[in-house]
């Protein structure tokens, strides 16, 4: 259990050097961690995807912390990805509903950071389900976006105002291993992912507290301003950030302050 650690202040310390952690500093244990997770005779033996824990989980819980006396510990009816003592820090890399209880039982008690990955440039390999065989590549499209952290953030909406809770972004390009077992003529639609391979941290963003998302405020915007015209400013061609704007004007970062048309009116917070 968590009372039979030690209180200490190495989790403290280790969040707050890696607030302070240049981007190339991140790089480097970034670069440190997969070198340590990703061997190549392994995966030979056992083919790709097949490692209890999944490849992406497991660079980003060693570049948080390498040591493995911290890793999987458990506290009260579940287990954190990181403890050391007096903080917990939590690798998520999907669906972030499934954090809910976690940070329910785990925010009264500790301070908690959510380190949460986000595909920056994907290249997809797809793998024959059969002989675990790769059988064809392409890029994806898509480049990646902190923006995109706030489907899942919405998901956590009532913690974010917990002063207790933070998160580290990061922008990873990475492979993505997926089957061919789709329902679709050419096997893609409706197929499984296998395995995400992490390459390279592209940038990295904390938030910590609510004057950190003024970060994502692009800093040429109009004002008062629509959330089209913050989509616009961010470099997206959608119609607008409906959930950003949602989450930003209740963290405080922007406040409505009227309507043009059916558009809602924004304005940054004065207060910061």
């Amino acid at each position: 259990m968590a009372e039979e650690y030690t209180k200490s202040k190495e989790v403290s310390q280790l969040s707050a050097a890696l607030d302070e952690t240049s981007l190339e500093q991140a790089r480097e244990r970034f670069d440190a961690a997969r070198a340590k997770v990703i061997t190549l005779a392994p995966r030979e033996r056992h083919g790709i995807g097949m490692q209890s824990e999944k490849t992406l989980h497991a660079v980003l819980k060693n570049y948080i912390d390498s040591d493995e006396d911290h890793q999987e510990i458990p506290i009260d009816r579940y287990i954190a990805d990181i403890f050391s003592g007096d903080h917990i820090i939590e690798i998520q890399t999907a669906n972030m509903n499934a954090m809910r209880a976690k940070l329910a039982c785990f925010l009264p008690q500790y301070p908690v950071r959510v380190v949460y990955p986000i595909p920056a440039k994907k290249q997809i390999i797809w793998v024959d389900p059969e002989t675990g065989e790769p059988v064809k590549k392409n890029k994806s499209p898509l480049q990646g976006s902190f923006f995109h952290a706030f489907r899942e953030l919405y998901k956590i909406r009532p913690f974010l105002s917990d002063p207790n809770l933070s998160f580290e972004l990061l922008l990873i390009d990475l492979d993505e291993y997926r089957l061919l077992d789709g329902w679709s003529r050419d096997k893609k639609r409706g197929s499984h992912r296998y395995d995400r391979i992490p390459l390279r941290m592209e940038d990295r963003m904390v938030l910590t507290c609510p004057r950190d998302y003024m970060q994502l405020v692009p800093a040429d915007l109009p004002e008062p301003f629509t959330s089209a015209d913050f989509a616009r400013a961010a470099g997206f061609k959608k119609n607008g950030f409906s959930t950003v704007m949602l989450l930003l004007t209740e963290m405080g970062v922007v406040e409505r302050i009227g309507k043009k048309g059916n558009w809602w009116l924004y304005r940054v917070t004065q207060d910061w």
